[in-house]
């Protein structure tokens, strides 16, 4: 019994998602970094199917555990979302190199470390997603790391394609072009769809990146 894995499972987007797939019955692996978040985002699911493991996204060893014992549950995810960010306001001259690195590594590394641990079993079976929540259409001087990172985003799920993409992985970002809030433009509910849309387009229709504007 295959499902989704959601890695950032926190209130916004990442819970939306959860849902979203929930809607349609499959099972779930939540992910996050405190016992807390999972077990609400575990609480505001349907009657599916729910693993949670806690897990910090820049630690290489923890979260390719909490992959592993989630496949333990459900076998090779359908689905793995990416929804872990460092989101905050700096200056190009404003941090240090250790600033930036730290940044990367939730903001890529994690997202790295996640498709190359699930990746290659759902390339041997044939069939897998593998989303990441990207931002930021253009850079801003104001969020330097933020920039960075969502750029390099657009870059893994090139190189994910290159690998992956023949062998039937579909990897695609989500640009949010806003503040999340429900209510507005930008209500993780309707961000959401993104996600559930190009996780079931088929192979001629595959999207590289979905963009959520006002």
């Amino acid at each position: 019994m295959a499902g989704a894995v959601i890695i950032g499972v926190g209130p916004g987007i990442g819970q939306a998602v959860a849902r979203r797939f929930a809607r349609e019955g499959l099972p779930l692996g939540l992910v996050a970094r405190s016992e807390e978040t999972v077990r609400a985002a575990a609480g505001a699911i349907g009657e599916v199917p729910v693993v949670t493991r806690t897990a910090d996204a820049t630690d290489d060893v923890g979260l390719r555990s909490a992959l592993d014992e989630i496949a333990g549950k459900f076998g090779t995810p359908d689905v793995v979302v990416y929804n872990a960010a460092l989101i905050r306001p700096d200056e190009p001259a404003e941090l240090s190199l250790q600033g930036h690195m730290d940044a990367w590594a939730v903001n890529v590394g994690g997202a790295l470390t996640a498709a190359a641990h699930v990746a290659p079993a759902m390339a041997e079976r044939g069939r897998g997603t593998f989303l990441i929540t990207g931002g930021m259409p253009e850079p801003k001087h104001q969020y330097t790391s933020l920039s960075l990172g969502k750029a390099g985003v657009r870059t893994l799920v090139a190189l994910l394609d290159q690998k992956y993409g023949p062998s039937g992985v579909h990897a695609a970002s989500i640009t949010v072009a806003g503040p999340v809030a429900p209510g507005t433009d930008f209500d993780p509910d309707d961000i959401a769809e993104h996600y559930w849309r190009l996780h079931t387009q088929e192979p001629h229709e595959w999207e590289s990146e979905a963009y959520h504007g006002p």
